[in-house]
């Protein structure tokens, strides 16, 4: 048996030795992370192996803990929004989206009918760029480097789209309360047009380098099953719990903003393996492509913001909003007291359900398929830490 432990944290110090109390005569108890070549941002993973064979993995969080939700006590109805774009970074309009939207269903703000469709435009954008940069880690994670190359390649051109009219690449900071923060660029339309033609047959080499190879496929086979009732029970949401066929899709089930008169589809796979994960991303992908093209010829004229008053007040109550990000459900619920300032925050974030299914996926398996299971998770830290 071995021993592994040396943190300031009594509490993670007391779940480790606790970790290790269980474990049986020849079992492995080892650190990945918190900094490791095979993780993405600062996760911590103590993992109890017979042999090569996953016996139990309990991640300690807290690494790149920042207090968001306190700090947002501290900060306006305006500022406050910023924040959540260090958050999923990979999802940060999206993010920015559910907090105006909160905002706004306390102060009754109607927004324009060109600024709905402009925030839908950029938070598909957004899961394409993210499901992009998911589909390159993760397909490296399991040894093939190219397409980490291809994937960023694509992604750089629409990070010019969005630097072009918001003036950022990854925290964006556009959405505000009563509609965004500037209008779109004049070139916005022609590059998003030449994106689309673009990327419709960039996304078929995807299906032709990973999706049909007979290795990656036996990597993720039968890998990482979650089962309908598990994704549930461990409040798992967004592709996570669509790949194992659980209807969640915001969306879908509680349109917002003019995703109610789109037509697209809700990716439903029942596998619930690391491959069903795979294939609903890739579907979806094709799906934001479709959403973009019905809008991008359709953007009302009219102004991109609602005026409103430059310090906002809540009335005293509470609010709630949600999103559909790039890895699931974003909830934001404010409590206010009638001031500038929020009272009290929580924020809903889909990293942190899904990592919870972690362990029930990974028992059992081996070592190395632990590494192609968080990848299909796309977990983002900061998201899970906030």
């Amino acid at each position: 048996m071995l021993k592994i432990l040396n943190t300031n944290h009594s509490q993670l110090t007391t779940h480790m030795f606790e970790e290790v109390a269980t474990t049986t005569e020849g079992d492995l108890v080892i650190n990945v992370g918190p900094q490791h070549p095979s993780t993405h941002g600062v996760l911590h993973l103590l993992i109890t192996l017979s042999g090569e064979t996953i016996k139990n993995v309990e991640p300690h969080l807290g690494y790149i803990h920042r207090s968001i939700e306190k700090m947002c006590e501290s900060l306006s109805y305006r500022q406050f929004i910023y924040v959540t774009s260090r958050m999923d970074y990979l999802s940060s309009h999206i993010n920015n989206h559910g907090c105006a939207l909160c905002v706004e269903k306390g102060l009754q703000i109607e927004i324009t009918p060109r600024a709905r469709v402009i925030r839908v435009l950029m938070d598909e954008l957004t899961r394409l760029a993210s499901h992009q940069l998911w589909w390159g880690a993760m397909a490296m994670d399991v040894g093939a480097l190219t397409p980490f190359f291809h994937a960023f390649r694509e992604r750089e051109a629409i990070n010019d789209i969005m630097e072009e009219t918001c003036g950022a690449r990854l925290t964006m900071n556009y959405i505000v309360p009563g509609g965004v923060m500037f209008d779109l660029h004049p070139n916005f339309q022609n590059r998003v047009k030449e994106f689309i033609r673009f990327f419709k047959t960039k996304i078929d080499e995807y299906d032709d380098l990973v999706t049909g190879n007979i290795i990656f496929q036996s990597r993720m086979k039968r890998v990482g099953y979650l089962s309908k009732e598990d994704a549930i029970s461990y409040g798992c949401t967004g592709p996570t719990a669509r790949a194992s066929g659980v209807s969640c899709d915001i969306r879908k089930l509680y349109p917002y903003e003019v995703y109610g008169n789109l037509k697209f589809d809700e990716i439903i796979e029942t596998g619930g393996d690391c491959f069903s994960r795979y294939l609903v991303r890739m579907q979806e992908m094709r799906q934001s492509l479709s959403i973009i093209e019905q809008l991008i010829d359709n953007i009302p004229d009219g102004e991109f913001q609602t005026k409103t008053k430059a310090v906002l007040k809540l009335p005293k109550g509470e609010f709630y909003s949600r999103v559909e990000t790039a890895r699931g459900e974003f909830g934001v619920y404010i409590i206010s007291e009638g001031g500038t300032t929020p009272y009290r925050i929580k924020f809903r974030s889909p990293g942190f359900s899904n990592l919870s299914a972690l362990n029930h996926m990974a028992k059992g398996h081996k070592i190395g398929d632990l590494v192609a299971i968080m990848g299909t998770l796309d977990l983002v830290i900061p998201d899970i830490d906030r």
